[in-house]
């Protein structure tokens, strides 16, 4: 006879009921565990915008038109709206709002075992914390570890609960690396997997189709995919009922899961089809454009924490030989691939998100932060896409650099430098620790930032970084 489990698998896919993290999704943070957050930060919610894969630092923000040709690469900088800062040429809706923004270009991730790869970058950048010995001798068959210290993402929203119906830590529009090489960071950790984020999914052919999470049923609940708000109420009010007449029942986490998707207000922050058509335009028709317009929604929600992270397009990336994976991993054809795609994508969005939060009064309030694992190798040519003819650029984890604007940042500055080909920090030199602290900060939160771990065990989980001087 077959047993409880067998008996679900026709109700729910493989895809996993919930889609959350390692675990069950953060829905609210129980009175008792609640932080008591310092006052004088300006941001109420981050958005954090993940340029998935390593963004070449020397082609966007930090670029070197001095440098010998074999570094600087063929693109040029543009004077931008704030004297003495330029940016690449390919970024002109940027340039014109570089008041707003604060670069921040000696980012450099100095503490021993790194292994120069995407997993350690992951983790490194979203959780402010050295990787261990584990990324250097596993590589990318590193998992996420219940040791592995929270994301900001997670350590934000449990420190500061949402302000609304909705989760405190929201991620989308795709969990990066999953379900093969699943990045680690990106969870709550040693915080435990009841503070894991919200995963929204999007479905790349309609970008504007997120699933609310992605349930998958069938058997009894023939449903398909569940993208109205009607039919995915129905689903959610039937299927615990299928579950209690199975003898399985809900636990409590997982009735409060059902509970926020059958709210109605909840369902409307998931809700793009109430956006002006000339509003979608201007983001762009893109997953990544979407997903930043739904972090707009989620932050007015009063979500504290929206991860967005770059969705990149295989076929895209195919046609452009840029050897990424889909993203920003430009192994090869790094610049075809960023004129031609990446930098256009970015520049519309992320503009549009900018101008969309002033306008509605939030840009104050809610900081926007982009970054990614690593910068790009400043020596053009990468010897697995055929050296200087394939002209890509390999990971680089000494020296990156990170957009910060609204939330209480002072922009219209850049913090620190690079050498003279972008290699390595020369002034100001800081790390993905001192990144975090400052965000950390500017939502009002102070060392030192004790919670009970997984284990019950009090602990500081403040990063070992600093505030960068004059950024707030």
């Amino acid at each position: 006879m077959r047993d409880s489990h067998d008996r679900l698998r026709p109700i729910l896919s493989r895809r996993i009921f919930l889609q959350a993290g390692m675990g069950l999704p953060a829905l609210g943070l129980p009175a008792s565990l609640a932080a008591s957050p310092a006052t004088g930060g300006k941001a109420k919610s981050v958005i954090l915008f993940w340029l998935s894969g390593g963004a070449s630092h020397i082609d966007t923000w930090d670029m070197k038109p001095e440098a010998p040709a074999e570094y600087r690469g063929p693109f040029k900088p543009v004077a931008t709206t704030v004297p003495g800062i330029q940016v690449c040429e390919h970024l002109p809706l940027l340039a014109a709002r570089m008041k707003q923004v604060a670069v921040v270009r000696s980012v450099g991730m100095r503490k021993r075992d790194l292994t120069g790869d995407h997993h350690a970058g992951y983790y490194y950048n979203q959780t402010g914390h050295s990787p261990d010995v584990t990324f250097r001798t596993l590589g990318n068959n590193r998992k996420p570890e219940p040791t592995d210290w929270p994301s900001l993402a997670c350590l934000a929203g449990h420190a500061l609960p949402s302000r609304g119906p909705l989760p405190a830590t929201v991620a989308l529009p795709e969990k990066p690396g999953a379900p093969e090489f699943t990045r680690p960071g990106q969870f709550a950790g040693r915080l435990g997997n009841y503070h894991d984020p919200f995963y929204l999914l999007a479905d790349h052919p309609r970008p504007e189709e997120f699933s609310v999470p992605s349930l998958s049923l069938s058997g009894e609940l023939d449903a398909g995919r569940i993208s109205s708000r009607r039919s995915l109420a129905a689903s959610l009010d039937s299927l615990p009922r299928q579950f209690d007449r199975m003898g399985l029942g809900l636990d409590e986490q997982s009735r409060r899961a059902y509970a926020l998707l059958a709210s109605a207000p909840a369902r409307r922050a998931f809700n793009l089809h109430d956006e002006p058509r000339a509003l979608k335009d201007r983001y762009g028709s893109t997953a990544n454009g979407m997903a930043l317009l739904l972090a707009r929604r989620m932050v007015e929600a009063g979500v504290p924490f929206v991860s967005v992270y770059w969705r990149g397009d295989l076929a895209v990336s195919d046609k452009l030989k840029c050897a990424s994976g889909g993203g920003w991993d430009t192994h090869g054809n790094n610049f075809h691939c960023l004129k031609e795609w990446l930098l256009p994508e970015f520049d519309q969005a992320y503009s549009a998100l900018l101008d969309d939060l002033e306008a509605r009064g939030l840009l104050d309030s809610t900081l926007v932060l982009v970054t990614s694992e690593m910068g790009r190798n400043p020596k053009v040519g990468d010897v697995r896409s055929g050296g200087v003819s394939g002209a890509g650029r390999d990971h680089w984890t000494n020296a990156m650099s990170v957009l910060l604007a609204g939330g209480g940042v002072r922009g219209g500055q850049v913090y620190g430098s690079t050498d003279k080909v972008g290699g390595y920090p020369s002034d100001k030199p800081c790390g993905p620790e001192d990144i975090a602290a400052t965000t950390l900060t500017a939502l009002g939160l102070q060392a030192p930032l004790v919670f009970n771990d997984r284990e019950n065990r009090p602990t500081d989980f403040w990063p070992d970084g600093r505030v960068l001087e004059g950024m707030l």
